[in-house]
């Protein structure tokens, strides 16, 4: 029986919580995040996106690019609630439901009687119906397609690709739509004239192997149409971390490591409630000119200790080099096993990496 896997993915998520919330902000520019300058957009609403605003740029250059955007602070407690509205009705309708984020999950609706494309307009109509927000919804036979369907008519859009589309639908659309295609690999590529997935079709399978390693395969078979990934109802946790933007840039590493400090016994806490222990430990630093490094050491024992994930961490904070300022640093712990059955194992619910910004 062919699969049939629904991709539902909100519309600018936060800023339309912001709108119905307050109808005044309807048809205008609202951009949420940090409003100082040294914050970051976490979402705009599509009237922002006109004027080049996209989630993850510096407030400041939003603040250019839309002058007249009105910057909100984020109210992560409210969004969680609209989202639990939402989800709601996914549960309905089956409990194969993969959540990617507080605003996009998989549902496989291979067993539910009526056809896809009908059960995609009955979740659209619902969600409108009792959040009053628009939900964009891609139907396919696997996780990769569905995927890129709910991105295609975005906002407020529905698009099925059946397998009869593909892999014409797939040849001139950008690699970097392919899942597992990365800005930093799809430079390299484009550096070599692949731009396109037609480009990629053309190279042959080892080349792939050879360029992304054991995932050459899967992105081989994934622009043929070829996706085999279940969908998970339960996700798994891959890491737990904090990260802050600092009120001004600075090279003094008895700052950095009051920071490494506080996150260590933040990040030790959520350990110990979820049972887990972690092996890696990973500082994140972002400097004055937005270069991102990361360096990450891996331990021989695991531990939840926040006294030892702090001395890994100044182990690692002294083999960074800082010539330039610092914006931003994290701390994130990877690599885990139950601290009682101590194994590879993760406890199967969603897990997001906090990100404190200082505003």
């Amino acid at each position: 029986m062919e699969r049939k896997i629904i991709h539902v993915d909100m519309d600018a998520f936060f800023a339309a919580v912001e709108q119905r919330d307050n109808p005044k902000l309807k048809g205008k520019p609202v951009i949420v995040g940090g409003r100082s300058d040294r914050g970051v957009v976490a979402t705009c609403s599509y009237e922002a996106r006109k004027y080049g605003v996209h989630s993850a740029m510096p407030t400041f250059i939003a603040k250019q690019k839309c002058p007249n955007g009105i910057f909100l602070p984020t109210r992560h407690k409210r969004y969680k609630e609209v989202s639990r509205e939402i989800f709601e009705i996914f549960y309905e309708l089956t409990d194969l439901v993969e959540p990617l984020s507080i605003d996009e999950a998989y549902l496989d609706v291979t067993e539910v009687k009526e056809n896809a494309l009908d059960i995609a307009w009955h979740i659209k109509r619902e969600v409108m119906k009792r959040s009053g927000l628009t939900i964009s919804v891609g139907i396919s036979y696997n996780k990769f397609l569905a995927k890129l369907a709910s991105d295609w008519n975005k906002p407020n859009g529905i698009k099925i690709i059946t397998q009869n589309m593909v892999p014409d639908i797939l040849r001139p659309l950008s690699i970097s739509k392919v899942y597992g295609i990365g800005k930093k690999s799809a430079n390299k590529l484009n550096k070599i004239g692949i731009f396109t997935i037609d480009d990629l079709m053309k190279l042959p399978k080892q080349y792939l192997i050879d360029f992304f390693g054991k995932y050459g395969i899967e992105i081989y078979d994934r622009i043929r149409g070829i996706d085999t990934r279940e969908v998970k109802p339960s996700r798994e946790i891959k890491s737990i971390g904090r990260e802050t933007t600092l009120k001004e840039d600075t090279m003094d590493r008895e700052i950095l490591k009051k920071f490494l400090l506080d996150f260590s016994k933040d990040i030790s806490g959520s350990l110990n409630k979820r049972n887990l222990s972690a092996k890696t430990i990973t500082i994140k630093i972002k400097t004055s000119s937005f270069e991102t490094h990361t360096k990450s050491k891996t331990i021989l024992q695991y531990t939840d200790s926040a006294e030892e994930i702090f001395h890994v961490a100044l182990d690692i904070l002294n083999q960074i080099e800082i010539g330039e300022g610092i914006r931003l640093i994290g701390l994130t712990t990877s690599n885990f096993s139950d601290s009682e059955l101590e194994q590879l194992t993760f406890f199967n619910y969603i897990a997001f990496n906090y990100m404190h910004n200082i505003i």
